[in-house]
């Protein structure tokens, strides 16, 4: 396609791990590099922190519920001015808004802006009263996108039962070289290492499941261990945790992307013990990138990306004596380990950047179709409608 201008806006804290900034990011910077120009407008909650020069500051963000876990949002009047500010001044063709139904910035942006507008939206949860009480007020939103996209089936559905629309299924993307060539780090490495990633402190990662599991495992891997990576309070955890499973966990911290990918291709084994709230599972796609064998709870989202098994491990969600038995089954079944892997590996390249974004390309080809640019709504009047 020709080169354009593309607005991308982030709902969450651009320096908060999540999957939906990683997939951002690895977006923008794809299609920078195909030539294209991309803006994108991001909460940052440090304000002092670097960040990468194509993101543009809207402010620091506040924490609420959603989902299940804490999402780092930015909303009012002041996000607001700021969204239409950087819309007003960037000439873009087309605004790339991802999660615009939920009280965000990108909900902000999508109701300050006409013209060829694209949605992606990323959550998966099932029909709540309270949000079909908001439907009404967030209709007018979703009706006034050119295209959506969903990133699953379960993402798809979520926004049918909600608002009575479709979308286009696109998978997250990832950049499988690297994960298939990072390097293998001695530090992360040993034979009987089980690896977990996430922000740990929320229930729904499920670390406390994998930990649970661990005093079952040990019984008959006598030097398994568990390696966790990303942010949280880690002596929290561990006072919490028998003194005799202790010696058996390391907390490595939050890790840069070289890092990360060199975490995942060092482990034998990856666990997604996480009990709900996932649309999606990029990081089992990471992994699955990286040739590491994959065990994950069999929660729909997971399901489908391990094609129900065939590719990865999957273990009854919340069950930690289920969860124990299929890690030591693993653990002692290196063939098994390396079949899975294999057949991970190739699975996981429907998934690279080179095949997802070609598919949301096309996409932006339809969006702007028209030759309409955006601009400012002329009547930005949606709110106090309301």
């Amino acid at each position: 396609m020709r080169k354009i201008r593309i607005g991308m806006v982030c709902p969450y804290g651009w320096d908060t791990p999540g999957g939906v900034q990683t997939h951002m990011k690895d977006l923008a910077e794809y299609l920078i590099g195909e030539g294209h120009y991309v803006s994108v407008l991001a909460p940052i909650s440090d304000e002092i922190s670097v960040h990468e020069n194509y993101v543009v500051n809207a402010g620091k963000p506040i924490s609420i519920p959603m989902n299940g876990s804490v999402a780092r949002v930015l909303f009012g009047p002041i996000a607001s001015s700021r969204a239409k500010q950087w819309i007003a001044s960037g000439d873009f063709d087309l605004l790339h808004l991802h999660e615009p139904a939920i009280p965000s910035l990108s909900l902000l942006a999508c109701s300050a802006a006409e013209g060829p507008l694209v949605g992606t939206f990323h959550v998966s949860t099932s029909k709540k009263k309270a949000i079909y009480a908001i439907g009404p007020i967030l209709e007018p939103i979703v009706e006034k996108l050119t295209a959506r996209i969903a990133v699953s089936e379960l993402a798809r559905s979520t926004l049918k039962d909600h608002f009575d629309t479709d979308a286009v299924v696109i998978p997250n993307g990832i950049d499988g070289q690297k994960y298939a060539n990072a390097q293998i780090i001695d530090e992360y490495y040993s034979k009987n290492t089980i690896g977990f990633m996430g922000r740990f402190e929320e229930p729904r990662k499920g670390l406390q499941v994998l930990l649970d599991s661990l005093a079952i495992v040990s019984r008959f891997i006598p030097d398994a261990k568990v390696l966790i990576a990303g942010p949280g309070d880690s002596q929290a955890i561990l006072k919490e945790i028998n003194p005799q499973l202790r010696e058996r966990i390391k907390f490595i911290g939050r890790l840069s992307d070289d890092q990360k990918a060199s975490f995942l291709k060092s482990v034998p084994i990856y666990v997604a013990p996480n009990t709900g709230g996932e649309s999606f599972g990029i990081i089992l796609t990471e992994a699955l990138s990286a040739g590491t064998a994959v065990i994950a709870s069999d929660i729909p989202a997971f399901k489908s990306t391990l094609e129900n098994g065939e590719i990865g491990a999957l273990f009854k969600n919340e069950d930690s004596a289920d969860l124990a038995r299929v890690i030591v089954s693993l653990l002692r079944d290196e063939e098994r380990r390396k079949e899975l892997a294999t057949k991970g590996r190739l699975s996981a390249q429907k998934y690279d950047w080179q095949v997802v974004a070609e598919q949301i390309e096309s996409v932006y080809e339809m969006a702007i179709a028209g030759g309409q640019r955006v601009t400012l709504s002329s009547e930005n009047k949606f709110w106090s409608r309301r």
